[in-house]
């Protein structure tokens, strides 16, 4: 066999290996990297009809809840309240979906609290610079990381303009099934879209804002007349942080 056929033959039987192993590859027991960008099921694609999006109303944020984080980290076991934290990672190392901050305004030194997640922009940068296309964005508008071909280069870390997407560092275990994490690869809010594919129609960041008796987020189809968040958000003022990028973020605040 020549040096090039043998050279191709090898790179064949490569790419066949990896994608056996790629095929079989398990995070935990039971739990496998596909699980979140492939929700759906193959017979019921995400439609371009729908653009799930999300308010937060900003005046019924109350400051230092953090209810919203602790419902994330519940539903989809990462940070403290998850089953698999990350034990041998810094505390600036560990995993965050969903964080708290504080917006001043420096001309009337009002203080707003509001909670900073993935955006889910429809021209999302992060999706722009992955090499691989493992971050994607589905026709209903929800921004994802396919495991299975993320190298963990970060360049969609550094193109974020929310600081929305965490690295792992280590090897975790007790996962949920819904939402599979793996060491090397890059994550990030996934608006809980197992619960939307399931069609719950919330998220568990809303859910537990209204436990607590704000019901300052609310979830829905942007592209729906009808639906609470369209009539919220033409009935008022809102804001999407960053809005000078032209991003056309799925989530939108209203205080700010």
């Amino acid at each position: 066999m020549s040096e090039s056929k043998h050279t191709d033959q090898s790179r064949r039987d490569f790419l066949s290996n990896g994608a056996k192993l790629a095929a079989g590859v398990t995070l935990a027991p039971g739990v496998m990297l596909y699980g979140v960008a492939h929700a759906r099921p193959a017979d019921q694609p995400a439609s371009s009809s729908v653009r799930w999006g999300m308010l937060v109303d900003t005046n019924k944020c109350a400051k230092g809840c953090n209810a919203c984080v602790t419902g994330c980290q519940t539903e989809n076991g990462w940070g403290a309240a998850g089953s698999s934290d990350e034990q041998l990672s810094s505390d600036n190392q560990k995993a965050q979906w969903i964080r708290k901050v504080e917006l001043r305004n420096t001309a009337t030194d009002s203080v707003h609290s509001l909670p900073m997640m993935c955006q889910h922009c429809e021209t999302a940068p992060c999706v722009d610079v992955c090499p691989t296309g493992a971050s994607m964005k589905r026709a209903d508008g929800i921004v994802l990381v396919d495991k299975h071909i993320c190298i963990g280069c970060r360049y969609c870390m550094m193109a974020c303009p929310y600081k929305a997407r965490s690295f792992i560092h280590e090897a975790l275990e007790d996962q949920r099934a819904h939402a599979p994490r793996g060491k090397g690869t890059v994550e990030s809010c996934t608006f809980c879209v197992h619960k939307l594919d399931a069609g719950e129609g919330t998220t568990a960041c809303a859910e537990a804002c209204n436990t607590e008796g704000h019901k300052a987020i609310i979830v829905g189809d942007l592209k729906d007349p009808n639906s609470e968040l369209s009539q919220a958000v033409s009935q008022h003022a809102t804001t999407q942080v960053r809005a000078d990028l032209g991003l056309n973020t799925g989530v939108r605040y209203r205080g700010i």
